[in-house]
């Protein structure tokens, strides 16, 4: 959302959204949204279950893009769909509507001037959570697995996310960086810390030598000739 605002340049006064998990079901927000529209001054309203006429303009959009951009298209990654995206929208907006009898580009400046500034600090955005590190030494980001270095097995990671990447820390240290993917069900694996858990594995397999347990013991004769009462050869 943060990122199609700064592309806007302003903030609508109200952001619409379905009555969907992500956002919050019933009364109450998910977490971060409340901070998230105070920070941009705006209204979130959620629309109530199964009201489809209430979000009918979003979804005939999105059956539009689904017919128009997406039939014959081939995506390498979704980088490279946002792209050709951009670059086709460019182009549809730039088309007369029937309906409005315009083009959807000679209408923006209106809208904008009807918004909100961006505000001057960012919003805190993002995935953030600590959890203790499993002994398979991977954190789950939004039902995918990704690879932490296994010396860290035990402990307490920071994990963020954004819509690109996923980094893991151990008290501010980076311990794990990965490209965000959006595929569901995913194990996204580090090569250095496969390596390393196979180093540990080794060490933990490997016999230990077993200590001698007289080693380091050792009596000075001296205390037997104390103890029979002989002190320098003669009987006390």
């Amino acid at each position: 959302m943060w990122e199609l605002l700064q592309q806007l340049g302003r903030v609508p006064r109200r952001l619409i959204w379905d009555n969907e998990s992500g956002i919050g079901r019933g009364k109450r927000h998910a977490e971060g949204v409340g901070a998230f529209t105070g920070t941009l001054a705006t209204t979130l309203v959620r629309l109530k279950p199964y009201d489809p006429e209430s979000k009918g303009v979003v979804e005939r959009r999105n059956g539009f893009f689904e017919t128009s951009f997406m039939p014959g298209r081939g995506f390498e990654s979704p980088v490279d769909f946002n792209i050709q995206f951009a670059e086709w929208l460019a182009k549809a907006n730039a088309r007369i509507v029937r309906t409005i009898k315009t083009r959807p580009v000679d209408r923006l400046d209106a809208d904008r001037a009807a918004m909100l500034p961006l505000p001057p600090v960012a919003p805190t955005v993002g995935w953030v959570n600590r959890v203790r590190l499993g002994r398979d030494y991977y954190v789950r980001v939004d039902s995918s697995d990704y690879s932490v270095d296994p010396a860290l097995i035990g402990r307490f990671v920071d994990v963020t996310a954004d819509l690109t990447r996923v980094e893991v820390r151990h008290e501010g240290r980076l311990v794990a960086a990965h490209d965000r993917v959006w595929a569901r069900g995913m194990t996204i694996t580090d090569p250095a810390h496969v390596a390393a858990a196979k180093v540990l594995r080794e060490q933990f397999q490997r016999p230990r030598p077993t200590p001698d347990p007289h080693e380091g013991l050792a009596r000075d004769l001296a205390d037997y000739d104390r103890a029979f009462g002989l002190i320098d050869g003669e009987v006390a």
